[in-house]
């Protein structure tokens, strides 16, 4: 297997290094360990707005507003994994990122299918696993493979840098990051040496007509 695997790493935060960063730190020391390239994307400063309804996607292939999101499609079509990454605020994700990733996922028609997900939460003190369903949603709508880890991929920390004495947030992450690197060479294995899961055509029902 010569395949070379591409990881997306969108970090909600605004700061560049705050305790997001310093999970994604740990991640990417295991990716550069098993020569996973990786791109490590800081949307928290980004001026990205919401989606608008309008499908206009459906007809040109992407979003009508022509900022980093349709950017990030090409990276994310290219992409064997992707990981997001955010801070809690209120119990929920970075709102900015919530944007970015609704119209991402939206806007983009090309096949998800198999591509390994995790999803990272960091608080000061609570909110983390709300956080996590929160992005994890993202993934299993589209049929994603979602890593885990030993435990719920949160990390603790509220001024920068604190979540730096987390130790155990930390190895979670090492471990997170070994289990996508197993899954996608798993996932490149099977695509070649196996028949992949059969898809239907996609049935749609309204619960009101």
């Amino acid at each position: 297997m010569d395949k070379k695997f591409k990881v997306l790493m969108l970090n909600g935060s605004p700061r560049k290094d705050g305790n997001v960063a310093t999970a994604f730190h740990e991640m990417e020391k295991v990716f550069e360990e098993n020569g996973v390239e990786y791109e490590n994307i800081l949307l928290g400063k980004e001026v990205i707005r919401g989606c608008i309804a309008c499908n206009s996607c459906g007809k040109t292939g992407k979003c009508v507003f022509n900022d980093i999101v349709n950017e990030l499609a090409v990276k994310f079509e290219k992409a064997d994994g992707l990981v997001i990454g955010s801070p809690v605020y209120y119990g929920s994700a970075n709102g900015t990122l919530m944007s970015a990733l609704q119209r991402l996922f939206y806007s983009t028609d090309f096949d998800k299918s198999l591509k390994v997900g995790a999803s990272v939460a960091c608080a000061r003190r609570s909110g983390t696993t709300a956080t996590f369903d929160e992005l994890n949603k993202f993934l299993t709508i589209s049929n994603m493979v979602v890593a885990t880890s030993q435990y719920w991929n949160n990390i603790y920390g509220g001024s920068a840098g604190e979540g730096k004495a987390d130790e155990e947030g930390k190895q979670v992450m090492r471990v997170l990051a070994r289990n996508m690197v197993f899954l996608m060479q798993s996932i490149q294995l099977g695509k070649e040496n196996l028949k992949l899961p059969e898809k239907e055509p996609h049935v749609w029902t309204n619960f009101i007509r």
